[in-house]
């Protein structure tokens, strides 16, 4: 098994807290982990990535290569588009589709969504809105994750049960709205 990840959006959106729940999950199955991040600027609204590989076997570098991404996941359509050299022939993206405008120069969003449309694997869904309209604005991001479930080879119960470790200093209420937002995303997978 191995699993090349791109996690990538702005500082505010959550993607570090969804790496933390997929390394949750990988770590409980013993399976080999390395991350790399790198953030933009360090304030909220900034660029922020980050790399995470998942083997059973051991691996060397933290980095992923050109074209050697199994999966990318945005929290925004224009950062899906930008990590887009990254990802394999077969790879998904699994986006937002709700553009976070924080450059004057942002493209329109039909042409972000027109370039998205013609790759053969990309699941693009309003997070935010469906996020407000389930009551759990807060967990948009682990409705993306639950969206990305199949295409990270991770079972939906280890992504489960990573969730209620992560989240169970801050109560039982996070822990179930964030369970909900996996519920959903899974809902969305193709």
């Amino acid at each position: 098994m191995k699993t090349d990840i791109i996690l990538c959006g702005v500082g505010g959106q959550g993607i570090l807290s969804i790496a933390t729940i997929i390394g949750e999950a990988a770590m409980k199955e013993n399976l080999y982990i390395k991350q790399a991040e790198v953030h933009g600027m360090s304030q909220r609204g900034g660029d922020v990535q980050s790399n995470l590989r998942i083997s059973s076997r051991p691996i060397q570098s933290d980095l992923i290569p050109k074209g050697g991404a199994d999966v990318i996941i945005s929290m925004e359509p224009m950062e899906a588009l930008r990590y887009l050299p990254y990802l394999s022939k077969e790879g998904w993206i699994i986006t937002s589709s709700t553009p976070f405008v924080n450059i004057p120069n942002y493209p329109e969003f039909e042409a972000i969504k027109k370039e998205l449309d013609a790759l053969p694997n990309v699941i693009m869904l309003d997070i935010e809105q469906q996020a407000k309209d389930a009551g759990v604005p807060r967990s948009a991001n682990v409705i993306l994750l639950g969206a990305a479930q199949k295409a990270l080879g991770i079972e939906y119960d280890k992504l489960e049960d990573a969730i209620r470790r992560v989240f169970a200093r801050k109560g039982d209420a996070i822990v179930e709205a964030n369970i909900k937002a996996l519920a959903i995303g899974r809902a969305a997978q193709k």
